[in-house]
């Protein structure tokens, strides 16, 4: 089966700024279930200018504790590889993220990208679209999906809410149109 998340929110502040404050989200007081973030890999393509970055982030097991009874959900930590293609000369950002742990019963993925508004360039438009399908965990496979659809709706809304209080605190009050 499998449930999908959309989330689209228009930041009003330049590109630049929006793509520095996603760099630094993570690790944050806001958000204790991130525990690290490490680049692994990033490199520049002379020719097109773009940023790859591949990294990994650390995350607390936040499945309930009743569901971990299953053997399989005992584990203290969950692992997320992200990879990014940072365009600065066209001002987007096209981010893939995907779950490491749990891939034999689990697929966790999202596309996400940021770019300049059409609204207003000095604004930036984030768009994220999340799938997540659950296998072979029997009758509890509509139990996980509807928690962890709930659980991925929040962390976007809360990643939002980082977001805009990086935002302030590094670049003051949001651009007005």
């Amino acid at each position: 089966m499998g449930v999908t998340v959309d989330v689209h929110e228009v930041f009003k502040y330049p590109f630049e700024q929006v793509v520095a404050s996603f760099l630094r989200k993570y690790p944050n007081p806001m958000d204790k279930n991130v525990i690290s973030v490490k680049i692994v890999e990033e490199k520049k393509d002379v020719s097109t200018g773009i940023i790859y970055r591949k990294r990994i982030a650390v995350c607390q097991n936040v499945v309930p504790e009743i569901l971990r009874k299953v053997n399989i959900l005992k584990v203290p930590n969950v692992q997320l590889e992200e990879e990014s293609w940072l365009n600065p000369q066209e001002r987007n950002m096209a981010i893939r993220s995907h779950c490491l742990t749990w891939t034999q019963y689990a697929s966790m993925k999202e596309e996400s990208v940021f770019r300049e508004s059409i609204e207003n360039p000095n604004w930036t438009e984030f768009i994220q679209k999340g799938r997540i399908s659950i296998t072979g965990a029997g009758f509890l496979n509509c139990v996980l999906e509807t928690f962890a659809s709930t659980f991925l709706r929040q962390g976007a809304q809360k990643g939002i809410r980082i977001m805009e209080m990086l935002l302030k605190e590094q670049c003051g009050a949001p651009l007005a149109e």
